[in-house]
């Protein structure tokens, strides 16, 4: 007899029978993902980019597949310093050494932040994309000296800059070093923009706290995934703070662009080819560009089209 039929005999809750003989780690290994539809194969997301086939939510994915969706296999990763572990010597219900230890078998990753260099059609751009499993995206010295050597890649090669954000802010065991990253970031971005050289940001879900109050807010150009949370405090904190509901879809991504503060909101498989176009215009690579406005009864949707400059 398996466990499921024993639980059944015994009368124990299904769900908590479940929630404690699977792990994370389970699910995450597994074949199959969860949605709006329920249960459905990994291999048919992956084929959409990562993207729900059926309610569009574009899911959480790592560097690499970002690097792979932009580039193909065409890309390089930029090493940066890795900086010494735990100088405050952090520990809360565990060391926060072991917290790095852990966050690094899982990922295969230094840092939540990889720096990687491809070209888009003929332009050469450097980028930088977060892994969420890596401690939540957050940003400490490691992630900090990772957007550096970003920046510096940029500027030493004359590429355009395009940060992919994810992550729910500043790193709180490394106290003020984590956040010492946000004047940090500053710095490095106005380096790029005195070198003339586009840094656009596209913000991926979840992008909060001190990352949204640093570099993903300072780009020459802003676009979105459909459907993404931008924010600095959480909803229900502001709604503590205010003493009153907020919006219908209050900090996503499209009531950012509704509101001024996103350029466009771009679908997964259409953010390759909108970053040329759009690069290729702030580079005078000899493209125009002509904005169609299409209002439907849901959102007012922004298309791109290029032609060839006579």
């Amino acid at each position: 007899m398996n466990w499921l039929n024993k639980v059944i005999r015994s009368g124990e809750k299904i769900k908590t029978a479940i929630k404690e003989r699977i792990s994370k780690r389970d699910i995450e290994n597994s074949d199959w993902y969860s949605c709006c539809v329920g249960p459905a194969l990994k291999s048919e997301l992956e084929r959409n980019l990562f993207v729900c086939p059926t309610c569009q939510k574009s899911h959480r994915i790592s560097p690499k597949q970002r690097f792979q969706i932009l580039f193909g296999n065409n890309y390089e990763i930029i090493k940066s310093p890795v900086p010494k572990d735990d100088i405050l010597g952090f520990h809360d219900t565990k060391p926060y050494k072991e917290r790095l230890k852990s966050a690094r078998k899982k990922t295969g990753l230094d840092c939540s932040m990889v720096v990687a260099t491809g070209s888009l059609e003929t332009i050469r751009i450097t980028t930088v994309a977060s892994e969420f499993s890596f401690l939540g995206a957050s940003i400490a010295s490691a992630e900090g000296e990772a957007f550096l050597a970003a920046a510096q890649h940029a500027i030493e090669n004359n590429n355009p800059l395009v940060v992919f954000t994810a992550g729910g802010g500043m790193r709180m065991q490394e106290g003020m070093i984590s956040l010492n990253q946000m004047p940090r970031t500053v710095l490095a971005i106005n380096e790029l923009k005195k070198k003339k050289l586009p840094y656009i940001v596209v913000l991926t879900d979840p992008t909060a706290g001190g990352i949204t109050a640093s570099y993903a807010m300072l780009g020459d150009l802003h676009l979105a995934e459909p459907g993404a949370t931008v924010a600095f405090a959480g909803k229900r904190v502001i709604e503590g703070t205010v003493k009153e509901a907020l919006p219908i879809g209050f900090q996503t991504s499209e009531y950012l662009r509704d509101k001024g503060q996103v350029d466009l909101v771009v679908e997964r498989k259409d953010i390759a080819k909108t970053l040329e176009t759009l690069l290729s215009i702030l580079l005078k690579k000899n493209k125009s560009t002509i904005i169609e406005n299409n209002e439907d009864n849901e959102s007012s949707k922004l298309t791109i089209q290029t032609q060839q400059a006579s």
